[in-house]
């Protein structure tokens, strides 16, 4: 039987479109390609590495502690994403499935979801600054300001809440 919107739950959308764009995206090998193949200086190039912001690695050379700080970070954007889009009020004081407050509130979600994990990881590193967390904290934002669209169309249409 194949889910309609009226099953689908906004929150539970935008989360497994996190959760795809992490696991996807944030991926070694999409990492590494784009890294390897990709022009920061132009706009395709950087849109494509800013996809892979995220990333999580399970075989590195880096430090144990870069590699769990990395992979946090990715598991940190999938679970305030989560959270976020359960408490935006945009979704719940929409009158009807579909508008443009779903649209934001996924987008702002996102938005959200990445400078906190940015910010919250900065705590862990060996000797955390607080401009570090600032800058950490603008590269999570941009992420999900550039990146954080595709949440908002995956909310769109569906229910606000559980019945």
């Amino acid at each position: 039987m194949a889910l309609t919107n009226r099953y689908k739950s906004a929150p539970g959308a935008g989360t497994l479109a996190a959760l795809i764009l992490v696991l996807v995206f944030g991926s070694p090998w999409f990492a590494d390609w784009a890294a390897d193949n990709t022009n920061p200086e132009t706009a395709g190039g950087w849109w494509l590495r800013l996809l892979s912001w995220p990333h999580w690695r399970f075989d590195s050379d880096d430090s144990l502690r870069s590699i769990l700080i990395a992979d946090l970070k990715a598991i940190l954007v999938v679970v305030l994403t989560a959270l976020f889009l359960y408490l935006l009020p945009g979704s719940q004081l929409a009158r009807a499935r579909g508008t443009l407050s779903q649209f934001f509130a996924g987008w702002a979600a996102y938005i959200f979801a990445g400078g906190f994990a940015a910010l919250l990881t900065t705590l862990f590193l060996a000797n955390p600054t607080l401009l570090g967390a600032f800058r950490s904290a603008g590269d999570g934002a941009t992420y999900g300001l550039f990146i954080g669209w595709i949440i908002g169309l995956a909310t769109l249409g569906g229910r606000r809440g559980t019945r």
